[in-house]
């Protein structure tokens, strides 16, 4: 069947691409972002066919003080079901077979194309990884903050009010409680197949010899002990930028990251990081040449310099954004 042709490339897209030599040059990639979460999430395979099953305490028995010549009750513990859903995310990449083999590496004019694709699939999953809400959007599975939307023991508020425009938030994860996960017998990761040349189709019916890319995602998030995952919700990003000035309206953010590790239930079963936005990182190592701090260090983490806060590692994410409403 014929399809449209307003996402394929043609001629001007390949223009734009070519170097003063006419060959295809390197791609400054200006719309890249940092979002190391990715990296950080252990995975497992659900025991469902689109998600996983998770069987949770939900109470335990209360024993009795026997007097002598008295019996006690029978008491039971309880379980409860919570099942985690997975999306699936997916892209395809065709292209004119002549538009590909233009300057004589087809390889190459693929490869950057493949990895524009790669980068936009991260980016989506990320995002959805902190914003993603399936009550809202089905398709979608579930984020961080969907599970922290009202204030509470594990969701702290900043005082930041809802003006749309810099209310942002600190996260502190504990994997290993809480996981990434795929479906039953399908694979871990991003998939990449390609398809080889391909016949494709135009919006008039008519064919023509293509290469054809499927990219594909299928993944969730799992909770088992909600208590792993900490917010501090409302961080007015104006005020934080008064920090060390003489009219400083900043709230403290030490303070409240104290809270939030503390509130961990045993740091030695999770392995616990700190994201956050890129404003916050910013102020965070600025805080960093504070002659009175001692909380904030710069260490060496697999080979990166990396901001740790009384020994976890604090890192940048550019998904988790600065216009999130008033959590209240």
């Amino acid at each position: 069947m014929a399809t449209e042709i307003g996402n394929k490339l043609n001629l001007i897209d390949v223009a734009k691409m070519l170097d003063p030599s006419g060959n295809i040059g390197p791609v400054a990639e200006i719309l890249s972002e940092t979002n190391p979460i990715i990296e950080d999430i252990p995975w497992k395979e659900g025991n469902l066919p689109t998600g996983h099953r998770i069987i949770q305490r939900a109470s335990i028995p209360t024993p009795t003080w026997r007097k002598l010549n008295e019996g006690v009750t029978d008491t039971k513990a309880t379980t409860k079901q919570i099942d985690e859903t997975c999306g699936m995310l997916e892209a395809y990449c065709s292209v004119d077979k002549k538009i590909a083999d233009l300057n004589g590496n087809t390889a190459a004019f693929r490869a950057g194309q493949d990895k524009a694709h790669i980068e936009g699939m991260s980016q989506e999953f990320s995002d959805t990884l902190f914003y993603g809400n399936a009550l809202t959007a089905p398709e979608e599975f579930n984020g961080l903050s969907v599970r922290t939307n009202a204030l509470g023991t594990y969701v702290l508020g900043g005082g930041g009010t809802d003006d749309g425009t810099d209310c942002t938030s600190i996260f502190l994860v504990g994997w290993g409680p809480i996981y990434g996960i795929f479906p039953r017998a399908s694979k871990a990761g991003l998939v990449m197949e390609d398809k080889g040349q391909v016949t494709l189709g135009d919006a008039t019916n008519g064919w023509y010899e293509g290469y054809r890319t499927h990219y594909v995602w299928e993944s969730g998030l799992a909770v088992e002990d909600a208590r792993y995952l900490v917010r501090l919700a409302n961080i007015d990003g104006s005020a934080l930028a008064t920090y060390g000035a003489s009219s400083d309206s900043s709230i403290n953010l030490i303070q409240y990251m104290i809270q939030m590790q503390n509130l961990l239930p045993n740091q030695n079963a999770c392995r616990p990081v700190f994201y956050v936005s890129r404003t916050v990182k910013t102020w965070l190592d600025i805080m960093i040449q504070d002659k009175h701090n001692v909380y904030l260090t710069l260490n060496d983490y697999a080979g990166r310099p990396t901001t740790f806060f009384r020994g976890i590692p604090v890192k940048q994410c550019d998904s988790i954004v600065s216009t999130e409403s008033q959590v209240s």
